[in-house]
C-alpha cells in the first residue's frame, strides 16, 4: 500500500470530503458528509487550508493531513496549525501518517514556515509517539484554553 501523496485541489473535494467524515466520526460526531464536503470545498475556495491527501492506486482515500497558515506575534513569523490528520483504518501501522507529517513538514520548510503548531487528544497515544519521533515538543510554558461560543 504505497499511496501518492499530493496537495489537493477542488478536483479532489468528494474523496477528501469522505475522509474527513472519518476523521470527525473518530472525534465523536456524527457523520455528515454534506457538511464535510461543503466545508472542505470552502477551506479550498477560499484557501483557507492546505491539504495534502494520500491515494491508494485506484485512486481512493487512504489519508489527508490539514495545515491553516497562521502568524506568531511573538516571533514574527509565519506558523502552520495542523489541525487535521487522519489515516483510513485500514492503512494505519504502514507509515503512512509518518509520510503525510513529512509532506506537511517539507511544505514548511520550502515556505520557510518558523513552526508548525498541533493540538492532539490526552489519550491519543499512537499520534502522540509519532510527532515526538518526528522532533515534536510538548508544549510545557503555555496553557491552552478554549471558550466554545454557540
Amino acid at each position: 500500500m504505497s499511496g501518492e501523496i499530493r496537495r489537493v485541489t477542488l478536483d479532489d473535494v468528494d474523496v477528501v470530503a469522505q475522509l474527513f467524515d472519518e476523521y470527525r466520526q473518530f472525534y465523536h460526531q456524527q457523520s455528515n458528509v454534506q457538511l464535510a464536503t461543503k466545508f472542505i470545498s470552502t477551506r479550498l475556495a477560499n484557501r483557507d487550508s492546505i491539504i495534502f491527501v494520500a491515494l491508494d492506486n485506484q485512486g481512493s482515500g487512504l489519508g489527508f493531513c490539514q495545515l491553516y497558515p497562521s502568524f506568531s506575534s511573538i516571533s514574527a513569523q509565519s506558523m502552520l496549525i495542523l489541525s487535521d490528520l487522519y489515516v483510513t483504518q485500514h492503512a494505519r501501522c504502514v507509515g503512512l501518517g509518518r509520510r503525510l507529517m513529512n509532506t506537511a513538514i517539507e511544505y514548511a520548510k520550502a515556505k520557510h514556515v518558523k513552526t508548525i503548531f498541533l493540538e492532539t487528544h490526552q489519550q491519543n497515544h499512537q499520534a502522540q509517539a509519532l510527532y515526538e519521533s518526528l522532533g515534536f515538543v510538548q508544549e510545557k510554558e503555555f496553557l491552552s484554553y478554549n471558550l466554545d461560543i454557540e
